[in-house]
């Protein structure tokens, strides 16, 4: 996608083997891009949301073992990056994925060939991400364009929670892809922005994105959502998703299900927009089995944002001495999903459903 007309993904290597990425921690204020040199700096950022989103977590880690095997491409260094990288984000599966691909390539290999393997899958991962949700946009177009077919060519409305757009994945992003793709489609298309606490993703992230991209948007409340459903303002919400189970229970930012919860009282359409690294095969319950990561408190009592004289800076919003929660995730069971949009098409959550687009992993 483009940032004042000028074509961006959210990682890339630079030619002189450098790889690249958008601090998104500054973002909507100011654009910092910054150099990951190491495995120490890797890990930094997939914890510390320099970079966030289950298909990006992925391929940063893949990256990050790329710049690992240049350093050491030992065997004790390749299980010793695993272990590392993994422990910085539990909940998004698409970092195990990569993390197991990455060994998958590299462990038969001598370790004299894997700096330049692990470079090489590292791009191809970043690759197909980018082919996998553009899919995802062609897929969930005819969704939106139903819908506008329905309404006479009138206005389609859609709800997104935190942020599942381009800087979320390499390039297009997942649920904001149908978004763009209607946008290039000439569809007349609103989106009602979830600010999405408490890092306001969707404040600071998906704002910025429609901003840049021309894409006519109003910010709301979390809260907003169930009021505008009940009167008919919206007409379908889209997110993403950090981990789907086998039976299709989606796992994605904190508040989701309520968003689901409001959808179905309310008969509006509510779609999950599902690259098939993000489906976790060996899990069936999610509410039971998806560990649901717990951030620092800080998030919850702080806000972050732009100052007078145009500092950008954490406000304390709570009493000094409150204890937060902050659980980062919860779970939506498949039962509140009308539709999975996956880079093959659309399914049904369930078990049926998804073994039915991807028979060669549901064996």
């Amino acid at each position: 996608m483009k940032i004042d007309g000028t074509h961006y993904r959210s990682i890339w290597r630079e030619a002189d083997g450098t790889v690249q990425i958008i601090d998104q921690r500054w973002l909507p204020h100011e654009l910092r891009i910054v150099a990951l040199t190491n495995r120490k700096e890797f890990a930094a950022a997939i914890r510390d949301m320099w970079v966030r989103g289950a298909p990006l977590i992925g391929a940063t880690a893949a990256y990050g073992v790329a710049v690992q095997m240049a350093a050491d491409p030992s065997d004790a260094s390749l299980a010793e990056t695993w272990q590392v990288l993994h422990e910085t984000r539990p909940t998004a599966i698409n970092l195990r994925w990569a993390l197991d691909e990455m060994t998958r390539v590299l462990k038969p290999l001598a370790p004299a060939d894997r700096a330049a393997a692990a470079f090489q899958r590292a791009a191809e991962i970043c690759d197909e991400d980018v082919e996998i949700n553009h899919r995802i946009g062609v897929n969930g177009l005819e969704i939106i364009r139903k819908i506008a077919e329905a309404k006479g060519g009138g206005r389609v409305n859609v709800l997104t929670h935190c942020n599942a757009g381009w800087l979320a994945t390499v390039d297009w992003g997942t649920a904001t892809s149908p978004i763009y793709h209607a946008v290039e489609a000439g569809i007349d298309i609103h989106v009602f922005v979830d600010e999405t606490r408490p890092r306001n993703q969707g404040a600071q992230l998906t704002a910025w994105e429609m901003l840049n991209h021309g894409v006519s948007h109003d910010l709301i409340v979390d809260n907003a959502g169930g009021h505008l459903m009940q009167h008919g303002e919206i007409d379908l919400c889209i997110v993403g998703t950090d981990r789907t189970t086998a039976q299709g229970d989606v796992c994605n930012k904190i508040g989701t299900y309520l968003k689901a919860l409001a959808a179905q009282d309310n008969g509006v359409p509510f779609y999950v927009a599902l690259p098939s690294p993000t489906i976790d095969w060996t899990v069936r319950d999610g509410v039971a089995e998806i560990p649901i990561e717990e951030r620092a408190q800080a998030e919850v009592t702080h806000v972050q944002g732009k100052m007078p004289g145009g500092v950008v800076g954490q406000v304390l919003i709570s009493p000094e001495g409150t204890p937060a929660r902050n659980p980062a995730f919860d779970v939506t069971p498949a039962r509140l999903v009308t539709g999975l949009i996956t880079e093959r098409g659309v399914a049904p959550a369930s078990t049926k459903g998804l073994a039915a687009m991807f028979p060669e992993r549901a064996g």
